[in-house]
This record gives structure tokens, sequence and C-alpha cells, in this order.
């Protein structure tokens, strides 16, 4: 580093990185999606679930899992 110049700090993650995780978190622990848009200050459930739930592929498979276990599956 040259006389008088300074380094910056890059952070190793974004605020967003840490806000759109803790959704993702929240999310795949089975908090109600009401709930995790307000947590965030969005003003709608729909953009919530548009930008979030996206990074979770595993939801669809797990919903036929409840569905079948409450109808008798195995």
């Amino acid at each position: 580093m040259g006389e008088g110049r300074r380094q910056k700090f890059q952070p190793a993650f974004r605020m967003y990185d840490l806000w759109h995780t803790s959704a993702t978190l929240l999310f795949g622990d089975g908090v109600h999606p009401k709930v995790v848009s307000e947590r965030l200050g969005h003003s709608s459930v729909a953009f919530t679930l548009d930008v979030c739930s996206a990074s979770l592929p595993d939801m669809q498979e797990e919903a036929a899992e409840k569905l079948e276990a409450i109808l008798g599956g195995t």
C-alpha cells in the first residue's frame, strides 16, 4: 500500500445477503410468510414470497409429503 493511500474496507457480505438469509432460514423452519414479510418490512406478502421463496426448491416436495401424511399416507 502506497504512502497516503488507504485501503477501503470491503465486508465479506452485504446487508442484503443477511436479510435474504434470514428470510430463507425462517421460511425453511416453517415460519408463516406473513410473519416473515412483516419482519422484513415488506408491504406485501406476495412480494416477500416472490423474492425470497425461490431459493427454497424443496418446499414443493415438503408440501406434498405433508399432504400425504395428512391424508393418511406414510
